[in-house]
């Protein structure tokens, strides 16, 4: 059923012309007001310019591309990737597309905004990048956004993102975390390692999860004690990194391995190690997860977990703008490959 410009109105009880007043922005209308015109226009999911029904005739050149922090390599080098291949035949600047990277900063609220703005500007595509915030209220909310995008003619693509079950239209290039996490934790305990402290990320990603699930799944197989005290929660920053170091060792002094969350977590972990008088790896090996480009710059070069951020991006571009085939289902699972560097090594005792 199609929603009007009438009933955003009845359901914010103002007028018709003041709905289009907030809307075209071009008339002064009381922030309550505004407020109760916006929550409205969100709750019906009204597009703006006309019914949803018809933009799949009507899309325009616009390529939504969402990142949680566009700071961060991870999520630069994807969004790059995506940027190159969305050139090409149907838009009506020379064929070219309008890459517009959308951040998030990480925030529920925020991603649902964007997608709602993207929905009005009828993007021709839409990709989202790294892992989903685990909230069934929140991932309802998403799955019914990426359904009407692609019911309106938008191509939906999940990159680095866990698929959509109640969004099946959405395609979802997914990465295998859980494999890597288990990866790296076995290349350790290969080396003798059995004091591991693990320096996980937010708890409501689901990236953070899997990579955790993932670590916890080679401990358990090698029948190597998973200790509560030897897992913090952080963001994936350096920061972090440095402060969850220096908690695992006040909690543990004897742990002789660090595993990070990402690569930049794992810089500040090596350098609250140095600052704590221990050599990498003589007295602690760390390890990494993404293999971004400064990984094996950093002295020792760090053993991490290499995802193809770049190929999978520009995959993911090439499938929103339609010149590849999607995979069978809709679903990939792009796998990593460890990287074993000067970072670890066997423990001194």
């Amino acid at each position: 059923m199609t929603v009007t410009l009438a009933d955003v109105a009845a359901r914010a009880q103002v007028s018709p012309a003041t709905v289009s007043r907030v809307l075209n922005g071009n008339y002064p209308v009381a922030s309550s007001t505004r407020e109760r015109v916006l929550r409205a226009v969100d709750e019906l999911d009204y597009v703006l310019n006309g019914p949803a029904s018809s933009l799949a005739a009507a899309t325009s050149d616009l390529v939504g591309i969402l990142v949680n922090d566009i700071a961060d390599p991870f999520f630069g080098i994807m969004a790059a990737a995506i940027q190159s291949e969305i050139g090409g035949p149907g838009g009506r600047a020379g064929g070219e597309r309008l890459g517009v990277v959308c951040n998030t900063g990480g925030s529920p609220e925020r991603e649902l905004t964007y997608l709602t703005l993207l929905q009005r500007q009828r993007a021709a595509a839409v990709v989202l990048t790294g892992g989903a915030i685990e909230d069934t209220a929140h991932a309802a909310a998403v799955a019914a956004k990426l359904r009407r995008l692609t019911e309106a003619g938008t191509r939906v693509v999940l990159c680095g993102r866990p698929p959509a079950p109640e969004a099946p239209e959405a395609i979802a290039l997914t990465f295998d975390n859980r494999g890597g996490g288990r990866q790296l934790t076995e290349h350790l305990i290969g080396l003798g390692h059995r004091r591991l402290g693990y320096i996980a990320g937010p708890e409501e990603r689901t990236t953070t999860r899997h990579r955790l699930e993932g670590h916890r799944a080679a401990l358990d197989a090698h029948g190597v004690e998973d200790d509560p005290r030897r897992t913090v929660h952080g963001r994936y920053d350096r920061r972090s990194g440095y402060e969850a170091t220096l908690e695992l060792l006040r909690r543990d002094p004897s742990l002789t391995a660090v595993v990070a969350a990402n690569d930049t977590v794992a810089l500040g972990a090596c350098a609250a190690l140095r600052d704590s008088g221990l050599r990498i790896p003589d007295d602690v090996s760390v390890a990494g997860f993404d293999d971004l480009p400064f990984s094996i710059d950093a002295v020792p070069a760090l053993t991490t977990v290499r995802l193809p951020l770049s190929e999978a991006g520009a995959r993911a571009g090439r499938i929103a703008m339609g010149r590849e085939e999607p995979p069978p289902g809709g679903i990939a699972t792009v796998r990593g490959e460890l990287m074993v560097r000067g970072s670890t090594g066997a423990p001194r005792d």
